[in-house]
Order: C-alpha cells, then sequence, then structure tokens
C-alpha cells in the first residue's frame, strides 16, 4: 500500500482528516478549512512544514487584523473585499509570509461570508488555522529516512571511481581504447541524486546538522570535475613512456583506495616523489616527447588537486 499511494500522500489524507475530525468536534464554523490548511501544511521535508506553518500564522494574524479594520470602516461588499487584498498581499509578501496568501484569503472570506466580526468569530478561524497547523506538523514528525539510498549512490560512485582510474592507468600503460566510458555518463546523475537526498535529508534533522553525505557529494563532484578533465589530457597521449608507466601504477594505486575513508595525505607524499623523480630525469630529445612529458606533469597536477580535495574531507567517523 505504501509503494502504490506514498508516504506524503497518506500524510496528507491522514492528516486533513483528522484536523476536519477535531474542528468538527469542538463545532468550529467552517471546519472543513482546518483540512484545508492541513493539506497545504505537509510538505517534502520537516523544515518546509514548519517555514510554510509559520508563514500561514503570520499572513492569518495579518489578514484577520486587516479584515476586521476595513470591513467594519467600509462594509462587507466587493470594494472592500478588493481594498483588503490590495492592502494585504503587499504587506504580506513584505513580511515574507507570501504562502500564507491563499489560506488567510480563506480564512478573511469567512468574515465577508458572515458579515460581521466578533471575538467569537476570530477566535473561531484562529482554532481553525491551529488545528490545521497542528495536524500537519504532527504528520511529519515521521520521515523516512533515506540514509540507505545514499549509501547505495556512495558505493555505486565510489565502484565507479575505481573503474575510471583504472582504465585510466590501462590507458597510460597499453594505451588501450575499447573502454565504453559509461562511468563518466553515470558518475555525475548519481551524484546529484546523492545531493538531491543529503539536502533533504539536512532539512529534516531541525535539531542535528547531519551534513555529512551532502559534504560527501560535494567532495565527489569536484573530484569528478578534475577527473573529466584529466580525459581531455589522457586522450592527447598515443605513445607510452617510461613517465606514463609509472603515472599509470600510481594511477592504479589510486583506484584501490577509493572508499569514504580519507589516505589523501599518503598519496600526496607518493606523488610529491613521484614529481621529484620526474624532474631529475633526463631533458626530453624531440619535440613529441617533450609534448607528452608535459601533458604528463599537467596530470601531475591535476592528481594532486584531487587529492587535496580529499585531504580537506572530514570522514564520518572523526564526526562521531
Amino acid at each position: 500500500m505504501f509503494k502504490i499511494i506514498g508516504h506524503r500522500t497518506l500524510k496528507t489524507a491522514v492528516g486533513a482528516a483528522l484536523a476536519i475530525f477535531i474542528a468538527e468536534q469542538l463545532k468550529l464554523d467552517f471546519y472543513v478549512s482546518a483540512g484545508i490548511t492541513a493539506i497545504l501544511c505537509v510538505l517534502a521535508t520537516r523544515k518546509d512544514s514548519l517555514k510554510a506553518s509559520w508563514q500561514r500564522i503570520v499572513a492569518c494574524v495579518i489578514g484577520l487584523a486587516l479584515a476586521t479594520v476595513i470591513f467594519e470602516l467600509i462594509g462587507y461588499n466587493v470594494i472592500a473585499l478588493c481594498a483588503l487584498l490590495l492592502v494585504f498581499i503587499p504587506i504580506v509578501v513584505y513580511f515574507n509570509a507570501r504562502q500564507g496568501i491563499v489560506t488567510s484569503t480563506v480564512f478573511m472570506l469567512h468574515l465577508y461570508t458572515l458579515k460581521q466580526v466578533s471575538l467569537g468569530i476570530l477566535f473561531n478561524e484562529i482554532l481553525l488555522l491551529l488545528i490545521g497547523v497542528g495536524a500537519a506538523l504532527l504528520m511529519n514528525t515521521y520521515m523516512p529516512s533515506n540514509e540507505k539510498q545514499m549509501r547505495n549512490l556512495q558505493r555505486e560512485i565510489e565502484q565507479s571511481f575505481k573503474k575510471v582510474w583504472y582504465e585510466y592507468a590501462r590507458y597510460l600503460q597499453r594505451n588501450n581504447t575499447d573502454w565504453s566510458g559509461e562511468e563518466l555518463i553515470t558518475i555525475s546523475k548519481k551524484i546529484d541524486d546523492g545531493l538531491a537526498y543529503s539536502l533533504k535529508a539536512m532539512d529534516n534533522n531541525l535539531f542535528r546538522q547531519d551534513d555529512y553525505f551532502y559534504h560527501y557529494f560535494k567532495m565527489r563532484e569536484k573530484q569528478f570535475e578534475i577527473i573529466e578533465r584529466m580525459l581531455s589530457l589522457i586522450s592527447t597521449l598515443d605513445q607510452t613512456v617510461l613517465q606514463s608507466q609509472k603515472i599509470a601504477a600510481f594511477m592504479e594505486e589510486l583506484s584501490k583506495s577509493v572508499h569514504p575513508g580519507n589516505t589523501a595525505l599518503l598519496y600526496l607524499y607518493q606523488l610529491h616523489k613521484l614529481t621529484e623523480e620526474f624532474r631529475e630525469m633526463e631533458l626530453p630529445i624531440s619535440r613529441k616527447e617533450f609534448e607528452v612529458r608535459s601533458t604528463l606533469f599537467h596530470l601531475l597536477y591535476e592528481i594532486e588537486n584531487y587529492l587535496k580535495i580529499q585531504k580537506k574531507f572530514e570522514p564520518l567517523s572523526s564526526k562521531r
């Protein structure tokens, strides 16, 4: 049933029914408005629901206050209603409560329909609002965890990174061109999905900033940009030299170490040793060899940037 309907749809239906039931039992006028408010306040995340609920409360208080003054001064007619909306909407927008415009307009129209304002009527409207908001917030106390999806994406991205590093190394060693490059296409989509899941998880944690996965996917996003740039460099190399063999061996080591932990310092040290070794080698004797060596040094620079990004990342184990 959950797979067919969806948890948000179920929460919206139950929240609306609960709000209407409570308002009806309290014998409030226009009790169905409590259900409408609940429907509008059940959103994708707890933070969104709290924000929307607060904006509706602010807008409703402003709207009822303005409606009381304008209807009593001008009368309960279309001109007064038009004047009310002309004043109400800009004020609500100014107070950054635009999500409450529709809900508040419904409550103001209740006064217009009744053709009168009293403390009892205003109390009725406030109760409708609070019941609707309360039911929505109660429903949104349950939010399914998406940690499993994020961990799956994390594993899939790391497997793809390993494959890319391995294929880069294979090309530098033997100029193999039989790799389809499929991983380069899918990684970007998986990172985007991971960021979307992580942002949603952060919005559902109101009292604890659980941002590990967000920073993880941002790290991979930056590293992937470097990996993409490296492809254009590697594709220009049509011959192997001693230096390319050594870089290929280093890339193979990197392919084995793609995981959530942080081993960047170790590999940065090895990379610096490799760079110094290249600098001490004899100078190239031909233009072609010079161009190859230049491209390989550029590759080393990009690998260093890749590792520096990893170095800044704080693993989950160190946050607990």
